[in-house]
């Protein structure tokens, strides 16, 4: 809905459906959220790929935390890349959730100096009549813009500060995974998620949704971002968006597990990792060492668990008791013998 103001030439709305919007055109907006401190309005931009022919509407999201930028440059290509003449249905993009964040370059809401701030990806759908902040400004996220304008959903995140993982995804539900194994990811974390993520609250209101992690915060990298552009275009011809052949096919198939092994310090100091990104490692390997200042070796690191190298710190300082990575396996039932996951042919939470 048009509120008759312009941010730059923009129109901005506070309130969406894309069925309002002309047929075979591209729609710019600023959605105002709510109002900051000195009476100004907190802005998101939305961009509406409105297809010339009827079908499903595809929300991509990205930046729910302001230091995962990766998305946002896949979002900004997916929508300078379809034609709205060839496409059926919508494609609703929203590159950049959480202003306050992005301007602080904070993982967090953050919209006061910037120390404080809550995670906006645990208190979805938020609270409309709540006294805080972060919740009245998740409720108009979700039920202006997203949920009423989703019938699949996507939220693309990174890792943050500090941490990195491979192309990755969380998949809670069959519709899911297969939404998952056509993006064609390094790797599927079967998951039942978490409460109050946009993952997971989608998934609750019968939307089929996944949350996908591209690599590292606070840069754009190409070869990933490519990758993911790649990847929705498989999944927008499969919801028979796009015409078959309109994208390339999928690489190799993905690792899919279950369950996640964590290996932490027991010391501070400074870790050298032994392992990369997607290597497969088996029970009791060294998986990395814990020097002091003096360069002297104070611990060495063992896989507590067979299977593949999920998420690594890039952050070589570490505090006792830190993380320094996770494996991704297969948990086994009760009738089948401990296997470590097998890699077809060919990470906590965000």
């Amino acid at each position: 809905m048009l509120t008759g103001d312009r941010v730059d030439g923009t129109p901005v709305i506070d309130k969406l459906d894309v069925a309002d919007l002309a047929a075979g055109q591209v729609h710019r907006f600023w959605f105002r959220v709510t109002d900051n401190a000195i009476g100004q309005g907190w802005y998101v931009p939305v961009v509406v790929v409105r297809g010339a022919k009827p079908g499903p509407k595809l929300l991509l999201t990205a930046a729910i935390h302001g230091d995962e930028l990766n998305g946002v440059d896949v979002i900004h290509r997916i929508v300078n890349r379809v034609d709205p003449a060839t496409l059926s249905g919508s494609i609703v993009a929203i590159p950049g959730l959480n202003t306050p964040g992005l301007l602080h370059h904070s993982r967090a809401f953050t919209p006061g100096d910037g120390r404080d701030g809550e995670n906006l990806n645990r208190i979805m759908p938020g609270d409309p009549k709540s006294t805080d902040r972060a919740d009245r400004y998740a409720a108009r996220l979700w039920s202006q813009l997203m949920r009423p304008n989703a019938d699949t959903a996507i939220d693309l995140h990174t890792q943050s500060r500090g941490t990195a993982y491979p192309i990755y995804a969380f998949a809670g539900s069959p519709r899911a995974r297969e939404i998952a194994e056509l993006i064609g990811p390094d790797m599927i974390k079967l998951d039942p998620g978490i409460r109050g993520t946009v993952e997971t609250e989608m998934l609750k209101s019968g939307v089929p949704a996944i949350t996908l992690e591209l690599n590292r915060p606070e840069m754009f990298d190409r070869v990933v971002i490519g990758r993911a552009v790649d990847g929705l275009l498989r999944v927008m011809v499969d919801l028979k968006m796009l015409a078959p052949g309109s994208a390339p096919p999928r690489p190799k198939d993905p690792i899919v597990g279950d369950s996640l092994a964590t290996v932490k310090t027991s010391r501070g100091g400074y870790a050298t990792l032994l392992v990369d990104l997607g290597d497969a490692v088996t029970k009791g390997q060294t998986v990395a060492t814990l020097a002091d200042p003096f360069g002297r070796t104070i611990e060495t690191l063992t896989a507590p668990q067979a299977g593949w190298i999920s998420s690594i710190a890039t952050d070589p300082l570490r505090d006792p008791g830190d993380t320094l990575m996770r494996i991704l396996y297969t948990a086994p039932s009760a009738a089948a013998p401990a296997t470590p996951p097998r890699r077809p042919t060919k990470a906590t939470r965000p």
